[in-house]
């Protein structure tokens, strides 16, 4: 009778081997693989003479066979009873103990096991939690041997809700300028002061959610992370109301959300020209400028500034928008940088940054970086020369010049986030050589106490050191989880578009993302947005 030695399913090219019953004794034969098939392996046979538990058999002539591989019988032992057995199965735990596999060995002269045997196994093995009664039966009805099966699967913890911040102000401001019947845009109407009143509550919190444990494949319990609780986004101008869960302004003002915090701004205004008579300009609220900014003049408002006028080669800073009503040249050296939008007629020979949306109707060989979205509208609708990158989408009439004039734009990435990737690496590289230090400093002055020299002066030194170490330990811990969290935002893929409402010109490149393009010919009334590695060209999507 043929017991063992049955092909390998996996690779039929493989090398296999029988052992047989016989009345003059039990006989070995191992047969050769074909091609590049795996030869028998020699504790294989071992293992199976075990398992059917031949008694006395010769290692060394059993050795021989496997070597010579030749298909012909060798007696390795004397006449004996065939050993007959059941199926057999094996238990295999994950090491999350989130899944239970078994394997089955093939019964020889016995029978398959059971279903309640097939569980019998299991809990033997302590898997109590999360069988699979189906497969179960499946296998026991229809047996696969020698491949491991998942039977068995735990269920993963669900973490809890973070809190949250509910706003009772439009945080959001979505400035639509009305464009008028000959095309042009109309920037003065733009309705973007959020105005509240001293006492008026902005925000409050909302609890967090606490979340659902998981349970392993051997009945452990696995703890849910719960929320974690929101903080009140406390900046200028607010305080908590008296329990602690929202806050209020604390004058007349307008409301701001920037940077992650609500602010109640007052407003500044100039009512002539920002030159010699003025000296440059810094306020904490809004600043409104009725004439020109000059240059060589800088301009910083913790809210929003608003010029009537033309900027020149000057700088205006604002923690939330900047508005031009006319425009800037800005003669190479002029510089726009704000939290929010940037709104202008247009921006000329310009270093602009705006964390937000930035909405013209022509930008022309200029610097720009925007957070989120550029607006190109208006009769022109013109983007042409310099660098522009994007966080999300570009909309435009035209982008580059006919004379093929070297324009790159770029989207998918906030570039503000990449500079944050760069600034934590800094960080971090900095906060281990400073806990190296005070490793170091520790070392040293326990020396001294065990020795029983350590001074008042030293001891101080000691407890300032151990203070700084978990100071800087914990920093070190919270730049790590943020350079993760930014790490996998810089990962996935970008799903920036660029949209070319009349032509995009030859001379413009194109990058989504890691993907780029050259413009080789006129594209027109197209969109431009990524496809895998590729950058593809598509229509207008509304």
């Amino acid at each position: 009778m043929i017991i063992g030695g049955l092909r390998n399913e996996k690779n039929v090219n493989d090398g296999f081997f029988e052992i047989r019953f016989y009345d003059d004794g039990v006989y070995l034969t191992v047969y050769p693989p074909v091609g590049k098939g795996k030869a028998v392996d020699a504790d294989e046979v071992f293992r199976k003479l075990e398992r059917k538990k031949v008694k006395d058999y010769d290692k060394k002539i059993a050795n021989e066979c496997v070597i010579k591989a030749n298909k012909v019988p060798a007696k390795i032992a004397e006449p004996q009873e065939e050993e007959i057995l059941d199926a057999q199965a094996t238990v295999l735990i994950a090491p999350d103990k989130m899944k239970a596999y078994i394997t089955l060995l093939p019964p020889e002269g016995g029978r398959m096991l059971t279903k309640d045997e097939l569980l019998s196994v299991l809990k033997s093995n302590g898997v109590i939690f999360g069988v699979n009664d189906l497969v179960l039966e499946g296998i026991a009805n229809n047996p696969v041997y020698g491949q491991m099966i998942c039977v068995a699967e735990g269920v993963p913890p669900v973490n809890g809700k973070n809190g949250s911040v509910e706003f009772y102000f439009n945080v959001k401001k979505d400035i639509k300028p009305a464009v008028l019947a000959d095309g042009s845009v109309d920037f003065r109407q733009l309705n973007i002061v959020e105005n509240v009143r001293k006492g008026q509550k902005l925000c409050k919190l909302i609890p967090p959610e606490d979340g659902t444990p998981g349970k392993t494949v051997m009945g452990t319990d696995i703890p849910a992370k719960p929320g974690k609780h929101a903080t009140l986004p406390r900046g200028k101008n607010v305080e908590p109301d008296e329990d602690g869960q929202s806050l209020i302004a604390s004058i007349d003002g307008q409301a701001d959300y920037s940077d992650e915090k609500v602010n109640v701004f007052a407003t500044y205004e100039v009512h002539a020209d920002v030159d010699n008579s003025t000296g440059n300009i810094s306020f904490v609220g809004n600043i409104i400028i009725r004439g020109n900014v000059l240059s060589g003049f800088t301009v910083e408002a913790g809210g929003n500034v608003e010029v009537w006028g033309v900027v020149e080669g000057a700088v205006i800073k604002a923690g939330g928008d900047i508005l031009l009503r006319r425009g800037m040249s800005g003669l190479g050296k002029g510089t726009l940088i704000c939290g929010g939008d940037i709104i202008a007629r247009y921006i000329e020979n310009s270093n602009i940054e705006a964390g937000n949306d930035i909405k013209a109707e022509a930008i022309m060989h200029s610097n720009v970086r925007c957070g989120n979205r550029l607006e190109l509208s208006g009769r022109k609708g013109l983007l042409v020369g310099g660098s522009c990158k994007v966080g999300k989408e570009i909309e435009a009439k035209v982008i580059g010049s006919y004379l093929a004039t070297v324009t790159e734009v770029e989207v998918g990435v906030d570039p503000r986030l990449r500079e944050r990737y760069k600034e934590i690496r800094d960080e971090i590289t900095a906060a281990e050589a400073d806990i190296k230090k005070s490793e170091q400093a520790i070392n040293i002055l326990k020396k001294l106490q065990i020795a029983g020299m350590l001074t008042p002066d030293k001891e101080e030194m000691l407890n300032k050191a151990i203070r700084t170490k978990l100071f800087l330990t914990n920093k070190l811990v919270d730049l790590r989880e943020e350079s993760s969290e930014i790490e996998v935002a810089l990962q996935q893929d970008s799903f920036g578009k660029i949209k070319v409402y009349n032509y995009i010109y030859p001379g413009v490149k194109v990058t989504i993302g890691t993907s780029s393009l050259r413009i080789r010919e006129n594209l027109q009334y197209c969109t431009l947005y990524r496809d895998g590695a590729d950058i593809r060209v598509g229509p207008i999507d509304k």
